[in-house]
């Protein structure tokens, strides 16, 4: 089901449309995710958002938070689980202003986005896995 603009869905709908979008995914890459913890919160706090340079919270839709899976190693054994965070408020002000795309749609290409990093894809094998799924 696509969604229209009008109530905007809780953190737990947008969980739901990534997970979904994380299924698409083709399979080589979803059972690498098995350990990426996926958090949707409303918006990225003071620190985060220091930490990609950014001032405003409306400015950062999604971040991922761990080693990519080609410069893991041995030493890394033990470290908190890799993390994909997704931002409501951003992700739905994105929406509102584009007008012509599902909420879907912008799920999926924020969360591609994102697990990308985890596999140390370019932008170009992003936007290609973005067409996969």
């Amino acid at each position: 089901m696509q969604r229209e603009l009008g109530i905007a869905p809780t953190a737990a709908e947008m969980e739901a449309i990534a997970r979904g979008a994380m299924s698409r995914l083709p399979a080589h890459m979803r059972e690498q995710l098995g350990d990426v913890v996926l958090l949707v919160e409303d918006f990225a706090d003071a620190q985060t958002l220091q930490s990609v340079g950014l001032d405003q919270p409306f400015e950062l839709t999604g971040i991922y938070e761990g080693v990519p899976m080609h410069e893991k190693s041995v030493e890394h054994s033990g470290a908190m689980p890799d993390r994909v965070r997704l931002f409501r408020m951003p992700i739905l002000l994105e929406w509102a202003e584009r007008g012509n795309e599902t909420l879907e749609h912008l799920v999926s290409h924020v969360l591609i986005h994102e697990v990308g990093h985890h596999f140390g894809l370019s932008d170009e094998d992003m936007h290609a896995l973005e067409d996969q799924a």
